[in-house]
This record gives structure tokens, C-alpha cells and sequence, in this order.
């Protein structure tokens, strides 16, 4: 069967490439390649062209960046399509290196990656360039792809949102999982960019004070909107020197302990059974237990300092035999 003419003028010639090594980066790269490593392979430029046509088997998601494929781009693709379009790539951060690590963290619109302070390169797509001369200490790879430490994901997730509460769900979310501390966050602060700083030493403050999660950082904001007298956040209560709970917050002049209310701060239902009989260990010493779910936290903020208000007028002051010790 013969092929008509006008056909042969548009179909590349047919040429001689690397298909061992395509095949491979295209496996590495969960189905991604950048145009350099295309033509590194020995596809010409005219043969790339003729792959990323309109109706061809290879679509453009970045400037120089392929999939192979239709449909909506992973996770994975769209980190490596963000790492090889950046060029001179340090490190995937912000959000997405957040979630690589395993934690829960805000909305992921863009993919965040470090490159060098003199980069020339700009932003596309989905793609953040972030320039820094503060390198990552740590080389974390998958695949292609080299990811920062945790500590420095967090701490630039935080300056890149603008949700305080999203802030506050990544630092406490890292915190509490004993995945990063404090003082890797304090530290990063300190040697990284200041822009967007400001929030992030807030919610450290927060955490540091004992704050363990967004729905207890909504609690400390009422009472102090509401002028409330300052409890001691997640102490140790001790009564006959026996351990008692570690309340969410407590009023040591009252005898009165305020808990976030919600099975989603739990991590399963023993965890929850192990809250709902601590509160009643504290009850059965006389302290006085209020408890308000995250909704309540966030929407009836005025109905809450009315029910510490009333809670702390009624209480018989302070319970001499309740020890307490400050969160560390």
C-alpha cells in the first residue's frame, strides 16, 4: 500500500534514538521527560515536535516538560515535571515535600521548588520557584527527584500559606506526630527568608506555649479575645501524686479544665475512650470539665467565653490538693 505524498511531507523521517535509555527515564520519571533529556537521547528536534502535536502521543504540562499520556497529572508526575522544568532544581519544599513526608498539610495548587538565588528562570504552571542561599542539609531522593527535610518543608509551607489555620494544622500536625521539633523549626526560622515569617513565629509561639493542635490554638484565641483569665496549657495534673490527664487547658485558681471535643485530634478509638475516661477522672476530683467540639471553637466564639466566663464564676476556687506541672 502506498503512503500519499502530502502525508510523507509532514511524517518525520524515521531515525535512529536511544529507545533503551527513553524507556528507562520514562519509567524513572513515572511517564515525564523534559525536552533536553529527549534530545539527549538522540531524538531530533523535529521528531519531538512531531510526538507533542496536538492529537500525538506526548502533551506539553510545563514549557520543555512531556507526559506521556492523557488525563490528570499525580503527585509524583507533577513533582518531577516541577523538578525538571526548574533546571536547576535543589529541592522540592512547601507543601508537597510536607505531604511526601507523610503528613497531613494545606491545599497543594502549586508545587514548590528551591532553586538558587541567581536562578533566571520563572514561575509556570504549577510551578513555584522559590531562590534561596539557605541550602537543605540533607539530600532526600525519590527517583529523580530530591526533596527537603522535613523541617524546612514545614517551616516554608508555613511562609507560603496565608491560612493561619492551615499554618497551624502543618506545624502542630508535624509537631505532634514527633516528626520534627520545636527547635528544627525555631532554627529554620531563623536561618531562612523572613518574608512570611511573621505567621510562622506566632504559631511556634503557640505550639511552644502547648498548643498541640488548630482547634486548641482557636481556644487560646478566644480567651484572649475575650479577655478570660490565662489558663496553663496541656499541664500534668496530679492528685495523691498519682498522674491524672494532661487537659487541653486548665485554671488552676478555678479547678476548672477546658478540652477540645473531637474524635479527629484522636488517632483511634482507644485513643478517644482513653480522653472520654480521663475527663471523668478529673471530674471525680472536683474539676470542673468543659468540653467544645472544633465547630463550636470556630463559629460560636462568643458562646464559648460565655461558658468559661459562668464556668470559672461558679467554681470553689482552687483545688489544693491538684498539682500541676507545665507543659515542657
Amino acid at each position: 500500500m502506498s503512503v500519499p505524498a502530502d502525508m510523507l511531507e509532514h511524517m518525520p523521517h524515521i531515525s535512529q534514538y536511544d529507545r533503551r535509555r527513553l524507556a528507562k527515564l520514562l519509567d524513572q520519571q513515572h511517564d515525564i521527560i523534559s525536552r533536553a533529556q529527549a534530545l539527549d537521547c538522540d531524538l531530533t528536534a523535529r521528531a519531538v515536535g512531531y510526538r507533542t502535536r496536538p492529537d500525538g502521543p506526548w502533551r506539553v504540562v510545563l514549557p520543555g516538560v512531556y507526559a506521556i499520556g492523557t488525563g490528570r497529572l499525580t503527585r509524583q508526575q507533577r513533582a518531577v515535571a516541577a523538578f525538571l522544568y526548574a533546571g536547576k532544581a535543589i529541592a522540592i519544599t512547601g507543601v508537597t515535600a510536607v505531604r511526601w513526608h507523610g503528613l497531613r498539610a494545606g491545599t497543594e495548587a502549586f508545587v514548590d521548588v528551591l532553586v538558587p538565588q541567581r536562578h533566571r528562570r520563572s514561575d509556570a504552571g504549577f510551578v513555584r520557584l522559590r531562590r534561596t542561599s539557605a541550602l537543605p542539609g540533607i539530600d532526600l531522593r525519590d527517583g529523580v527527584v530530591s526533596y527537603a527535610p522535613l523541617e524546612r518543608a514545614v517551616a516554608d509551607a508555613a511562609r507560603i500559606l496565608t491560612d493561619m489555620r492551615e499554618i497551624r494544622d502543618v506545624v502542630a500536625t508535624g509537631v505532634q506526630a514527633g516528626k520534627v521539633s520545636i527547635w528544627q523549626l525555631l532554627s529554620e526560622l531563623d536561618r531562612g527568608a523572613q518574608q512570611g515569617s511573621a505567621r510562622l513565629r506566632a504559631c511556634l509561639a503557640e505550639v511552644s506555649d502547648g498548643v498541640r493542635s488548630v482547634a486548641e490554638a482557636d481556644l487560646r484565641s478566644i480567651i484572649r479575645q475575650f479577655r478570660l483569665p490565662p489558663p496553663v496549657y496541656n499541664p500534668a495534673l496530679f492528685a495523691g501524686g498519682q498522674f491524672l490527664a494532661s487537659p487541653d487547658a486548665w485554671w488552676p485558681d478555678y479547678g476548672v479544665v477546658a478540652e477540645v471535643d473531637s474524635r479527629a485530634w484522636h488517632l483511634s478509638p482507644a485513643d478517644w475512650e482513653q480522653t472520654m475516661a480521663r475527663g471523668d477522672r478529673m471530674t471525680a476530683e472536683g474539676i470542673l470539665v468543659l468540653r467544645f467540639p472544633p465547630a463550636e471553637l470556630r463559629k460560636s466564639q462568643a458562646v464559648v467565653a460565655k461558658r468559661i466566663k459562668a464556668t470559672l464564676a461558679a467554681s470553689r476556687g482552687p483545688l489544693q490538693h491538684i498539682v500541676t506541672r507545665p507543659a515542657t
